[in-house]
């Protein structure tokens, strides 16, 4: 048995270095990335101005695409021209909800059955980096509340059509 220590050992080692490879690597990244690897004092120098950047579209019937403009934030401050009713707002609201104003209500929710109208957006782009693509009506009460988080991007919920 006295042989049987060194090997497992050994063995042990050799597995933690494999895992120990494993952990910065990322689901959907790759080493030829091109983001530069950068330090943490560096990489606030690097990032892009504007982290959160979204399209959005309107569509005030519900159905044809009636109206689209684009906001880009630093933080919470506008960043360029936008056509969003509020920008200033719009980046307030993002970057104190984050990715989190974009989340649909969950199944275990009930929805107060109110009709704000027919009208639909469609946002999509990063907030804070991070991807999103969400979907917004004023169909009942959780959707004109999810509207509303965002009025600074979409205006109002219960806009006169």
């Amino acid at each position: 048995m006295p042989n049987c220590l060194p090997r497992t050992v050994l063995a042990f080692a050799a597995a933690a270095l494999l895992l120990a490879g494993c952990a910065d690597s990322t689901p959907g990244t790759s080493p030829s990335s091109s983001e530069p690897a950068s330090s943490p004092a560096s990489s606030a120098a690097t990032s892009p101005a504007a982290a959160t950047s979204l399209s959005v579209e309107l569509m005030a019937d519900g159905e044809a695409v009636t109206d689209s403009w684009t906001l880009e934030c630093d933080g919470a401050n506008p960043v360029g021209e936008s056509g969003a009713p509020d920008p200033a707002a719009a980046c307030s609201a993002l970057a104190e909800g984050g990715t989190g104003l974009f989340a649909e209500p969950g199944s275990d929710v009930a929805c107060t059955m109110q009709y704000g109208g027919p009208q639909r957006a469609t946002v999509s782009g990063t907030v804070d980096g991070k991807a999103v693509e969400a979907e917004f009506a004023a169909s009942d009460g959780c959707q004109i509340s999810r509207w509303e988080a965002l009025s600074g991007l979409l205006g109002p919920a219960t806009a006169a059509m």
